[in-house]
């Protein structure tokens, strides 16, 4: 292609559609709507953040991680500690918060970079679980299993303090949310996005191209943590309080759920899937609040045998199928 092709052809990916647009309007407008649950969107706000730094990792790169809880504890613990000794400034903790869960992303993704099936699993893993046994026992710096106590947020900009009924927290990670979502569509439709799938669908190749894949390992894992840990400092900072559990490994499980259910490689599925699997969570636990886990489990099976590539993309599929057929 020409140079001007080229450009073009980027232009075209980063057009928005309308959907897009619908999409974040209905968000903003929930908040419009009287008895509206503001607490629980805005937990599905953060955990649709939470599977999109996942699907950057997994869907576009096509590395697996089990341990992905750690980064979303990382930027909840960062962010409460901030708040516990004085740093109660939400947005620049926010930012503290995201950057120290970069930088860990950096390092794990230098030491895992070469790594490959089973034995990255297992390392992610260990490491995540190191990291939980260690927030679990130091009960003087982290509080242990009574969590994180005493953390004060000031509030956003000087002016919107955080209330009972979650409407500043609510606007507050819609905000961070769509911002960092707009950083992510704009990273995956660049040609570092294009150079992921291709090191995704076929890394020799791209290796023959040229390609520094194991560069662009670490750099993703960077970006991924990053996002995580910006995700889990938003609930933190919503709730002023964290504990172990924000490390623990049924929340790397949970998240890689939403994103089963919702759909892999696409920007909305973790989204998607964080809707679906926290409002069935919060109906589900109302009914049965032991084993509610059994109908989730059933659940995903069904939704796996009907949808093998999650909701979203065999959506898409079948309205470009119906489209093809008119035309």
């Amino acid at each position: 292609m020409t140079r001007p092709d080229i450009a073009g052809y980027f232009r075209s990916r980063s057009r928005v559609s309308r959907w897009e647009l619908v999409f974040w309007a209905a968000w903003l407008g929930l908040f419009f709507i009287p008895g509206c649950n503001l607490v629980l969107l805005s937990q599905i706000l953060a955990w649709g953040l939470f599977a999109l730094s996942l699907d950057l990792l997994l869907g576009y790169r096509g590395i697996p991680s089990l341990g992905h809880a750690a980064f979303f504890g990382i930027g909840a613990y960062t962010a409460g500690l901030l708040g516990q000794h004085g740093w109660t400034e939400p947005i620049s903790g926010l930012l503290i918060a995201g950057l120290t869960a970069g930088l860990t992303g950096l390092v794990t993704g230098r030491i895992v970079r070469k790594l490959h099936g089973v034995g990255l699993l297992m390392v992610t893993l260990g490491l995540n679980m190191i990291l939980f046994d260690f927030v679990d026992r130091s009960t003087g710096l982290t509080g242990g299993d009574d969590g994180l106590q005493g953390i004060e947020i000031a509030p956003v900009l000087g002016l919107f303090r955080f209330d009972m009924i979650g409407r500043t927290a609510y606007l507050y990670i819609f905000f961070v949310v769509l911002l960092c979502f707009l950083g992510v569509r704009a990273l995956v439709k660049s040609s570092f996005g294009l150079s992921l799938l291709g090191a995704r669908e076929n890394p020799r190749r791209m290796i023959m191209l040229g390609t520094p894949i194991e560069h662009d390992v670490t750099v993703v894992f960077g970006l991924s943590a990053m996002l995580a840990g910006i995700a889990g400092a938003l609930l933190t900072q919503a709730g002023q309080f964290v504990s172990p559990e924000a490390l623990a490994f049924t929340r790397s499980a949970d998240v890689l759920v939403m994103l089963v259910i919702g759909g892999t490689g696409i920007l909305y599925g973790g989204f998607i899937g964080a809707t679906v699997f926290i409002l069935l969570r919060d109906l589900l636990s109302a009914f049965n609040p032991i084993y509610w886990y059994f109908w989730i489990g059933l659940l995903l099976v069904l939704i796996v045998a009907t949808f093998r590539k999650g909701v979203l993309p065999t959506l898409v599929g079948r309205v470009e199928q119906l489209r093809g057929r008119r035309a």
